[in-house]
């Protein structure tokens, strides 16, 4: 019995032979690594696609109540010099009347209210507004300047968008996203 506890015991033990599989499993691993790593290092975008990640748009000529389409990462967007009247119609809206009380604004915290000012280009830029123009019910294109807030209304479903680009009545659960932008007034702003 002595035999047999011996040659139990001296199997937990590490020996040599653990040590050369360990050893090969490892070089396997290396190996495999080392082969996965230009395939995986190809699919970073190159510097073209980085480039186009973000676009400046020159806004100079941009009138109060004049809206600019542009396109972004196949997107349309919407840069809008709204009215005196638009914005204030727009600050007088209270969250309680809104489906959805979230701002969406990508330059702001995930859970900042959808107030006008959260929803513009911040204070002092408050005519300005940058919006992706995706209705968030299917991902169609709402017409600008329609409905009954005089924002954007998606013909497809019905869903209408006040000036800030805020769900008002329709299937959309969300209020129209904004992208993250820079803004300088009355030059240019830069999206992406």
């Amino acid at each position: 019995m002595s035999e047999h506890e011996t040659t139990a015991d001296s199997e937990h033990e590490p020996n040599r032979r653990d040590f050369l599989y360990l050893a090969t499993g490892m070089a396997g691993v290396v190996g495999a690594a080392s082969l996965a790593w230009p395939f995986i290092d190809q699919m970073r975008p190159d510097a073209s696609t980085l480039a186009a990640a973000s676009i400046e748009v020159d806004i100079s000529s941009l009138e109060k109540g004049s809206t600019l389409q542009v396109k972004w990462r196949g997107k349309p967007v919407t840069i809008r010099n709204r009215t005196d009247k638009e914005v204030q119609e727009a600050k007088d809206v209270q969250l309680s009347d809104l489906k959805d009380p979230v701002a969406r604004n990508a330059n702001l915290d995930a859970n900042a209210d959808a107030t006008d000012i959260n929803r513009s280009a911040g204070k002092g830029k408050e005519n300005w507004f940058v919006m992706i123009q995706v209705c968030t019910h299917l991902g169609c294109i709402p017409l600008g300047e329609q409905g009954e807030f005089g924002g954007w209304f998606c013909p497809c479903h019905g869903s209408v968008y006040d000036t800030a680009g805020r769900i008002r009545h329709g299937p959309a659960p969300y209020n129209m996203e904004l992208p993250p932008f820079d803004l300088t007034p009355g030059k240019t702003v830069r999206i992406g």
